[in-house]
């Protein structure tokens, strides 16, 4: 934000020629509030904080509520940390007001208090986000008799092993207009060796409060089963989407009476769960809706996956790695079958049973229609697959490939960007896991990077591993004041979530 200093300092002079004009001396003073406004709507609250205490005009502008619509307060997510509950409520009545959309509280500040104030100053507040997860205890909510009560977007972090049922039975009465629920368990905090696993949460309770659900998360939770898919399904008729992501109790027994419930379920995610192949196979998924299906990290039966894949009608989305039963076979037996026609996302990552013969095969035959191509992971597809196979991904707007192992064979990574400059003038988003070691270029590498950022206009993000050719490629990216594109495996990673139909109701931090 020094930029800004450096902005009210420095003037750029406008010379008026007609005869004797006086040269006028224009700085960021002179523009109006509006459009200062403008300005202060692209930057971080962290910074439009620090920007406040410039002058008394900035200051206003600041604190205008219109910049102030979604907001975080923890600390460890927007930078911002609130003190005191009394500042809190003076900010709900004084900044926030009728304008709040979204906000995000931590343990220490959902009190009876600050929730009776968001509904009484923010009407319009329509999603909330409320961090539970490092609580020891819980405020006294005995009191608590007012909640916000148009949300229509709510996001319950879990605590290890506080029970909430005393908070929740509060606000029952005040959620049945919510559409999009997440429940965030600790699935990255749980060791191998748990003790001893607490229902924080009583599932079968809310499902009761909440029957216009059309969007459900159950993330990373080690209580959530199957008769928990069960009970949603029961009570929420207008249910789209269902992800069970690393939900690792979920064994499938309910799949069957899920999809006959559940006429308009289109979304189903399992990655990371326990399926068994004799539940999955009991479906009725010839009479399913699902268009979008994530069975990563499963342990499903070659068998199991041929008799699903076959039977779901118009199945578009499909996240099936790290399944030592997907083999070419399977793959082979799901193209015959007329069920990919309606494909335009495939992710095989880690899928070490599929040949590259049986890829090309399939690609050729479908990559026409595909969006995202994700087969990242596997040794033996190296550069000379992409090679055959990126001509025929013309319509592709994800791409991730490479694997992260050292390989015994060098990837001309040359070559590659000129063939996915020249193919892939769609292209949005790209990873390259190969070690760094693993990649050569020459000292003409800049000139396929310039063909890359100046054929693939609409690419927002490049993922490297972190190396020599990284470097190269991130100074060519920022020559070209492309600056945000070029990042590194070590903290952002390509997946082809991006095109899942609810992809916006699903992200949750």
């Amino acid at each position: 934000m020094d930029n800004w200093n450096v902005l009210a300092a420095q003037t750029s002079a406008i010379g008026l020629h007609d005869s004797g004009a006086v040269k006028t001396r224009l700085t960021i003073e002179k523009l109006p509030d509006k459009v200062l406004l403008h300005i202060f709507s692209y930057l971080s609250h962290r910074e439009i904080c620090r920007l406040a205490r410039i002058c008394r005009r900035w200051r206003q502008i600041a604190y205008d509520t219109r910049l102030w619509k979604n907001v975080s307060l923890r600390p460890e997510v927007s930078g911002l940390h609130v003190g005191s509950l009394e500042m809190l409520l003076q900010l709900i009545s004084v900044r926030f007001g009728p304008t709040l959309r979204y906000i995000e509280l931590p343990i220490e500040l959902i009190t009876h208090t600050v929730l009776h104030e968001l509904s009484a100053k923010c009407p319009n507040l329509t999603h909330m986000l409320l961090d539970f997860s490092t609580a020891m205890q819980l405020h006294d909510f005995s009191e608590m008799q007012a909640f916000p009560t148009k949300l229509r977007y709510m996001c319950v972090c879990l605590s290890e092993v506080i029970f909430m049922e005393g908070f929740m039975r509060k606000i029952y009465n005040f959620i049945n207009g919510l559409e999009v629920l997440h429940l965030i368990g600790t699935y990255e905090k749980c060791e191998e060796e748990e003790e001893e696993i607490y229902e924080v949460i009583n599932v079968h309770k809310l499902k009761s409060a909440t029957p216009n659900l059309r969007v459900i998360n159950l993330y990373g939770i080690n209580f959530i089963d199957d008769s928990h898919i069960d009970a949603f399904s029961s009570n929420c008729i207008q249910l789209e989407c269902l992800a069970v992501n690393f939900c690792n109790k979920v064994t499938g027994s309910t799949l069957k009476t899920l999809i006959q419930r559940s006429k308009r379920l289109t979304c189903l995610l399992m990655n990371g769960t326990s399926l068994k192949s004799e539940f999955v196979m009991q479906a009725e998924w010839d009479k399913c809706a699902l268009q979008e299906l994530d069975i990563t990290a499963t342990d499903l039966s070659p068998e199991c996956l041929v008799d699903m894949l076959t039977r779901i009608p118009a199945l578009k989305f499909l996240s099936a790695g790290q399944i030592n039963g997907f083999n070419d076979g399977v793959l082979k037996q799901w193209m015959e079958s007329g069920s990919t026609r309606s494909l335009i996302s495939l992710d095989l990552d880690s899928s070490d049973n599929i040949t590259d013969e049986g890829l090309l095969k399939f690609v050729q035959r479908q990559g026409h229609q595909l969006s995202a191509c994700c087969l990242s992971g596997m040794p033996h597809i190296t550069d000379q697959l992409w090679m055959s196979i990126l001509p025929l991904l013309g319509n592709c707007k994800i791409i991730v490939m490479g694997t992260a192992e050292k390989l015994g064979v060098n990837i001309h990574v040359d070559q590659l960007m000129d063939t996915i400059a020249s193919n892939c003038g769609n292209l949005e988003r790209l990873e390259l896991r190969w070690d760094p070691d693993n990649l050569r270029f020459s000292d003409k590498s800049q000139k396929a990077i310039d063909i890359l950022r100046v054929k693939c206009l609409k690419l927002r993000c490049m993922v490297l591993s972190d190396g020599r050719y990284y470097e190269t490629v991130k100074a060519n990216f920022e020559r070209a004041d492309r600056i945000t594109v070029v990042r590194t495996t070590t903290c952002c990673r390509v997946s082809p979530y991006h095109l899942l139909r609810n992809y916006n109701d699903l992200i949750f931090n």
